[in-house]
């Protein structure tokens, strides 16, 4: 069975930082790309980043760009997205995803993981 467990959210004031994991089990993730979404209070779930599964592509939103950086260990299954400089507007639940299905910030992923939640106090 499939599983991706997200850790290391929590509340922080802004200009903080936080570092997301994702550990993904239960499958072959080593040669999958994976993303990072998140979704706040009444809002719809928002692309944050994405890794190919070599690392080498990645792509941001334009909200996070020069803030947040996607990575992943070598094995392939834990990807982190380190967060820096966090603003109050960052807030909301990250969830990881695995399984694309189409273009990279969709979110039509097959695999997700429960979430982490995110507070950025101003």
């Amino acid at each position: 069975q499939v599983q991706l467990v997200e850790s290391g959210g929590g509340l922080v004031q802004a200009g903080g930082s936080l570092r997301l994991s994702c550990v993904a089990s239960g499958g072959t993730f080593s040669n999958s790309a994976r993303a990072w979404f998140r979704q706040a209070p009444g809002k719809e779930r928002e692309f944050v980043a994405y890794s190919n599964w070599r690392g080498i592509r990645t792509y941001y939103a334009d909200s996070v760009k020069g803030r947040f950086t996607i990575s992943r260990d070598n094995a392939g299954n834990t990807v982190y997205l380190q967060m820096n400089s966090l603003k109050p507007e960052d807030t909301a639940v990250y969830y990881c995803a695995a399984g694309q299905r189409s273009d990279y910030y969709t979110a039509e992923y097959g695999y997700w993981g429960q979430g982490t939640q995110v507070t950025v106090s101003s």
